[in-house]
């Protein structure tokens, strides 16, 4: 898989993002040939080389012609579906900007068609937004991870006035990625370097396991005195053995709930989204026997978890804590049997070799309406997934 790891040294921003991605050898003429493809912009596009504590990386600007207008989600929308970009170009701007949009829209409180861009509805956030598109696509990146992301501190002016540092924007867009905050005085990540993070970062926190190819450095304008103002961006090969998640637990100890209540209680916590659910017997204080309640989940909803917790269980609180799983790859297939299709769970193992696992569900369902033993089906599941020819029992 080919994969790309983002290295915050001092933040991200959309033209950062650019001209990492450039130094990692997007053609510059292909890129203003694509951009050429948005209907209506007046702007020019500048590529330099500047040195960053020693550090060679690529600069990328936008430069408009004249003041433009606001433009509302509607109307950016408008511009990217009129033009003739590749299909799987326009959707990953769409989506970039329609998390924006939706960060303000909450922001500002008002709907999400009448959300009006201020400084990222200008012509160099459509840019920024498109070519970091453009370059995904042109460099065939399959996954795109991101490190701890710094946050500074610090006021910045606005057009609704002075605003802290991060933006509220990017700080709603951040909720639920790992960040750090830092001892500088200004702002790290903008609501567009936010944005495509969010919408096209799989994973956050330590780089995964690959054999780098190509590394790329794109500059900032801003400079820091104690750290270079570039992001860094590593391309290469991701080792498929397994794969590493930032998770969260969330449990609690339960003694005085009706156990009759747990299996709506899980199917409610899976429902929305939990990864696993499981519960213990424990023994609790005066002796009396009780059940804990562990969650596992993906930190993004943990708010969503919460209530339905509060909701219904007896507890009156719970502690929950970050946690790293290292998972085998995993993908979804179907298997057809002479009973019926099965659908299963196909798991590769490290050293390339894959064993499927079937849906629990469809072999009872299949088993209970044939009349044969689950586990009859189960084997022949397996078999059929291996393309082995043996001739399964009658019944």
């Amino acid at each position: 898989m080919r994969s790309a790891y983002g290295d915050l040294i001092s933040g991200i921003s959309g033209d950062m993002v650019v001209g990492a991605l450039l130094d990692l050898s997007l053609p510059i003429k292909e890129l203003k040939s694509e951009l050429g493809k948005i209907p209506s912009l007046n702007f020019r596009i500048e590529v330099t080389k500047k040195t960053v504590h020693g550090i060679r990386a690529t600069r990328f600007r936008v430069v408009s012609h004249k003041k433009e207008p606001e433009r509302t989600w509607k109307q950016i929308r408008g511009l990217i579906q009129q033009s003739t970009l590749d299909p799987e170009v326009k959707e990953k701007g769409l989506q970039i900007f329609a998390r924006l949009a939706e960060a303000e829209g909450k922001i500002h409180g008002v709907p999400l068609d009448k959300v009006h861009f201020h400084e990222v509805g200008a012509t160099d956030s459509i840019v920024d937004i498109i070519s970091t598109s453009v370059a995904i696509h042109h460099l065939k990146i399959d996954s795109l991870h991101f490190s701890r992301i710094p946050l500074g501190r610090g006021l910045t002016r606005s057009r609704h006035g002075p605003l802290p540092l991060p933006g509220p924007a990017t700080l709603e867009l951040l909720k639920g990625l790992p960040v750090q905050w830092i001892d500088l005085d200004g702002e790290t990540v903008t609501p567009t370097g936010a944005a495509i993070m969010v919408v096209l970062g799989s994973r956050f926190g330590e780089a995964p396991r690959m054999t780098i190819e190509r590394i790329g450095y794109g500059a900032g304008e801003r400079e820091f005195p104690d750290r270079p103002n570039v992001f860094r961006l590593l391309l290469g090969q991701e080792d498929p053995g397994w794969e590493q998640e930032e998770m969260l637990v969330m449990e609690t100890n339960i003694d005085d709930m009706n156990p009759e209540f747990y299996d709506y209680v899980l199917d409610r916590l899976f429902a929305a989204g939990a990864r696993d659910v499981s519960l213990s017997p424990i023994q609790m204080k005066k002796n009396r026997p009780g059940t804990l309640l562990r969650i596992i989940t993906e930190p993004a909803i943990r708010e969503r978890l919460t209530e339905i917790i509060f909701q219904e269980t007896s507890t009156i609180g719970f502690r929950y804590y970050p946690v790293k799983r290292v998972i085998l790859k995993r993908s979804a297939s179907r298997v057809k049997t002479r009973f019926g299709t099965v659908n299963v769970k196909i798991i590769e193992e490290p050293d390339g070799t894959k064993r499927a696992t079937p849906e629990y569900e469809d072999l009872r369902r299949i088993a209970t309406a044939k009349k044969i033993p689950l586990k009859v089906l189960y084997e022949e599941v397996v078999r059929s997934f291996k393309g082995k020819r043996d001739k399964p029992p009658r019944w």
